[in-house]
């Protein structure tokens, strides 16, 4: 079975699914303010607006960043 994490926010949560993860880093470089994989959680998502979050999350070259509304 596959683990999936989740980080909600009151308009959207992010979805990390850390085995496809292949650590390109864009997501570091593009929101640092979002994720810091030094810290836990390592994915805030109420540092960023939802544009710049999904904006982001579409640009995941590996797919294991998605987002849902709520």
């Amino acid at each position: 079975m596959e683990v999936t994490k989740e980080y909600q926010r009151e308009d959207l949560t992010v979805i990390w699914k850390p085995k496809k993860c292949i650590h390109s880093g864009i997501c570091v470089k593009t929101l640092p303010m979002v994720y810091n994989p030094k810290e836990k959680p390592w994915i805030k998502p109420e540092n960023a607006s939802a544009e710049a979050l999904k904006s982001q999350i579409n640009n995941c070259p590996s797919g294991a960043l998605s987002y849902t509304k709520v």
